[in-house]
């Protein structure tokens, strides 16, 4: 099992998937970009920033723009968020 560290480091290399699909709309791969920034900033706790991430991440969930190859790897990102302890 990883661990929470190399959890956020695979979601980090996901968005960064996410952010160089031309094929993905440019208001999704924004929010992509502002989630690994989130995720990528030490200064908070790796709860804090997984958390984060995912109320970032489920603003655009649902957006009808969104391919169906993109929402499953927005659904992918969550389920590994989900697993990263709060504490």
């Amino acid at each position: 099992m990883p661990t929470p560290e190399q959890t956020v480091q695979y979601c980090i290399q996901m968005l960064q998937q996410i952010m160089e699909d031309p094929s993905i709309p440019r208001n999704i791969r924004r929010v992509a970009d502002e989630t690994r920034g989130v995720l990528m900033n030490g200064a908070k706790s790796i709860g804090f920033r997984a958390a984060t991430a995912i109320s970032l991440i489920d603003e655009i969930s649902n957006d009808p723009n969104m391919p169906v190859h993109a929402r499953t790897k927005i659904w992918e990102l969550v389920s590994q968020l989900e697993t990263v302890p709060l504490d």
